[in-house]
């Protein structure tokens, strides 16, 4: 007799979010990108479609970061000069997103003027963080945001103590935002209210529920994304925004990525292990949950892709 395999049936679903605007939509971006959608836990096919695949995003800065792993330098080249030029070299890479970090360093003037270079270099929708620093972020996204108005910008980082001023100019231009949190369902939930409640709609909030790198609390992080899609899937409206995760940021500090010198010899070769840690963290969050995975390194983007492929065919 043939075996049924036994399926479950959800009553909830993540919200489909589509980041960037064509020409026809009032921006300028070549195409645009729907993510979420779903209908049951990742790659379940058998339950039910994936309605859309999920992405991979290449992280950039507007000035070329000095404590990035020379693997990096090495990646980029001289396109690190330049975020118009970056950006460029990452839609070439495979990049389906652009995520753009402000510094502390830059005026309004200077983060808007990296903007518009990034969105002239690269067609891909755009990511834009700020430096993490309250009044920085809400000065350069503001700017940013007013500038930007119409292209359907990704702008955060939003947090606890740093969203109500970065909700207000997304919403007043026509953006969506990020929402970041501690690794905890009931933070993440708490934000979403908060946002919602200034009148953001729920289908132009991204989830971070942030993570760690394999070997420094990944399995926890995945833990809580798991616990956030199952939430959401039963009903929980508070959980169903798209996650994006952003591993690359995680792996390229740690000393397994960082150091190349000095390890034993078991560890093998620098660069595959850099590429390795990025790209088994990255495919793990895909299983956990994420839609957008943020990625460093071109040959990671490679191979994630190539996982996304199988995973969307299994």
């Amino acid at each position: 007799m043939p075996v049924e395999i036994p399926k479950d049936k959800w009553t909830g679903k993540i919200k489909e979010i589509t980041l960037g605007a064509t020409a026809a939509e009032g921006g300028t971006r070549a195409k645009a990108v729907t993510i979420g959608g779903d209908t049951t836990m990742p790659f379940m096919h058998f339950e039910a479609p994936v309605p859309h695949t999920p992405v991979i995003a290449i992280e950039i800065k507007d000035r070329k970061p000095e404590d990035w792993s020379p693997l990096l330098a090495e990646a980029w080249g001289d396109a690190m000069n330049d975020p118009a030029a970056w950006a460029k070299a990452a839609a070439a890479a495979g990049a389906d997103l652009i995520v753009l970090w402000l510094t502390l360093d830059d005026t309004p003037e200077e983060a808007v003027a990296s903007v518009k270079g990034v969105l002239g270099a690269a067609g891909l929708p755009l990511i834009v963080f700020g430096p993490g620093q309250v009044d920085k972020d809400n000065e350069l996204l503001v700017a940013v945001s007013e500038a930007a108005k119409g292209e359907k910008l990704v702008l955060g980082i939003c947090e606890d103590k740093n969203y109500r001023t970065i909700v207000a100019t997304a919403m007043a231009n026509g953006h969506l935002v990020s929402a970041r949190t501690p690794m905890d369902v009931n933070l993440a939930k708490q934000l979403h209210i908060l946002i919602s409640d200034m009148g953001m709609p729920h289908e132009r909030i991204l989830m971070d529920p942030t993570t760690g790198a394999l070997g420094y609390g990944m399995e926890y992080g995945y833990s809580v994304m798991e616990r956030l899609r199952l939430a959401a899937l039963q009903g929980d409206v508070m959980t169903q925004s798209p996650m994006i995760v952003t591993p690359g940021f995680e792996t390229w500090k740690t000393k397994e990525s960082k150091v190349g010198t000095g390890v034993p010899e078991a560890w093998g070769d620098w660069k595959e292990r850099a590429i390795h840690w990025e790209t088994l963290t990255a495919t793990a969050l895909l299983e956990s949950g994420a839609s957008i995975v943020v990625l460093r390194h071109p040959e990671s983007v490679k191979r994630v892709r190539a996982a996304i492929n199988e995973l969307m065919t299994a």
